[in-house]
């Protein structure tokens, strides 16, 4: 069986017939039923996956491959692929099939890239630990008692458990990075804007973000070089030019980074998750970076206000998935009042109902000023406060998540236990600038631990570069 490490290495492997596009394909659909019990998932494209695989392969021996050329990709199953099923992991959409296909998916398959299926996840994106998906739990491959994270958890399961050699996630307050961090993965959130969002299914859209879970940050940095840049489709995309990312990795270059006292030294951080945090901030002095602490007093607001403002536009954005013209259409109405209300409160799931009612709530006349409007009101001020530290530092560090990946149920009956589980991730999703998640360590539990980077915005060359350097 093909081994993957890096995509550079599997291009090389292709180019010189040591391996195929149709044996990885192969290889890959009989893994996943192998590890099925990992419920990462939903669907295997199989017929299209391996007709792909043989045009790529036809165009490997004619010397016209793409730069991804036989790297197969995952898809969170809240990304829409033309001709496929769909479904954000809520009954809402069950058997739904996209008529389109979303900018990031095109542009992986124009340079030869596999779609290899789709990938549970928390429902429509809202969850830490992929506990909440309609289709059952993902199962972290590390520790199968353990969750894999969320929402992103079927995507950053397959990549850990080598079911595909890269996956797609979305983050809106951590969704990409908080999962790497559970499953000693690569989870890079792009700049708001950097990448499309066309063809993703709407959570939070001022938040929301597409971006790759690999297992090097090297591979993150040639995925994004593909999916990054301008689409017509999507206005909230960005004009700036796209970088060469994957080639700038070896720069050598010394930093200014700031760490969070507030994040690094908060009480009900991990000790181990603590200790590892400082041994790399340690190694990162002694290679010749300049490190200082820095007071945050806004930590204790980013939660909440990302939860106001995030459910607020949930409300507004699944307000459209009604039963009426796809998806769950309830068998119990009488009128068209309860045709709405039946389906909806039959297709969708606990969590995804409770946030809608809490979006509803602080968008209702009587208390959009209280919340909605104050909630944006404090969103400027982290957004200020970031902007201040990137003024005179390159980087913000703090752990990924306060500790490693936790038992089934241990968090699930408690939303603000769980809620808090974006702590340290969402600061990036309120100020728009880029994040990624890194390996930086293992447990005594023998679970990894994550490193988090910040930096400023359209500045991923620079967060790739660094992260190049932080070693587990």
């Amino acid at each position: 069986m093909y081994s993957f490490s890096t995509i550079n290495q599997l291009e090389s492997d292709l180019k010189s017939g040591s391996v195929s596009c149709k044996s990885l394909v192969e290889q890959a659909i009989a893994e996943i039923a192998k590890k099925k019990q990992l419920n990462a998932f939903l669907e295997v494209f199989e017929y299209s996956a391996l007709e792909q695989a043989q045009l790529v392969d036809e165009k490997i021996k004619a010397g016209k491959a793409g730069k991804l050329a036989g790297v197969l990709v995952g898809l969170k199953d809240n990304i829409c692929f033309k001709g496929h099923k769909v479904s954000a992991s809520s009954k809402i959409l069950e058997g739904f099939e996209s008529l389109y296909s979303a900018t990031v998916v095109d542009r992986l398959t124009a340079e030869d890239a596999i779609i290899i299926g789709r990938l549970n996840c928390d429902e429509f994106a809202m969850g830490s630990s992929n506990e909440n998906s309609a289709f059952g739990n993902v199962h972290n491959p590390l520790n199968e008692k353990c969750v894999p994270g969320g929402s992103s958890g079927g995507a950053a399961a397959a990549v850990a458990a080598s079911l595909c050699h890269i996956s797609l996630g979305s983050d809106t307050g951590g969704s990409i990075r908080q999962p790497a961090s559970f499953t000693g993965t690569v989870g890079l959130k792009p700049t708001y804007g950097r990448v499309s969002r066309y063809g993703l299914i709407a959570y939070a859209s001022s938040f929301d973000q597409i971006g790759p879970i690999t297992k090097t940050v090297e591979d993150s940095a040639l995925v994004l070089e593909v999916i990054a840049g301008k689409d017509a489709h999507d206005n909230t995309s960005s004009l700036k030019e796209v970088e060469s990312y994957s080639k700038q990795l070896q720069a050598d270059k010394k930093y200014k980074i700031a760490y969070l006292k507030e994040c690094v030294e908060a009480d009900g951080l991990d000790p181990e998750v603590k200790n590892a945090v400082m041994h790399q901030l340690n190694a990162l002095k002694a290679a010749g970076h300049e490190v200082e602490g820095l007071s945050f007093p806004y930590l204790d607001y980013l939660v909440p206000t990302y939860y106001v403002l995030t459910t607020a536009e949930a409300s507004s954005n699944l307000s459209r998935f009604s039963g009426i013209h796809y998806g769950h259409l309830t068998s119990k109405a009488t009128d068209l009042e309860s045709t709405y209300k039946k389906s909806r409160s039959e297709g969708f799931g606990k969590e995804v109902k409770r946030r809608i009612m809490l979006g509803t709530f602080v968008l209702s006349a009587g208390y959009y000023d209280a919340y909605y409007s104050k909630g944006q009101k404090v969103r400027r001020i982290i957004q200020d406060k970031t902007k201040a530290i990137f003024k005179d530092f390159d980087f913000i560090l703090t752990p990924s998540t306060p500790g490693t990946a936790f038992e089934f149920g241990k968090n699930s009956a408690d939303p603000i236990k769980m809620y808090l589980e974006d702590i340290f991730t969402v600061q990036a999703n309120i100020a728009g600038v880029p994040a990624i998640s890194v390996p930086c360590g293992t447990h005594s539990n023998g679970l990894p631990i994550g490193l988090q980077l910040m930096c400023d915005f359209f500045e991923e060359s620079k967060l790739l570069n660094l992260a190049s350097k932080i070693k587990a």
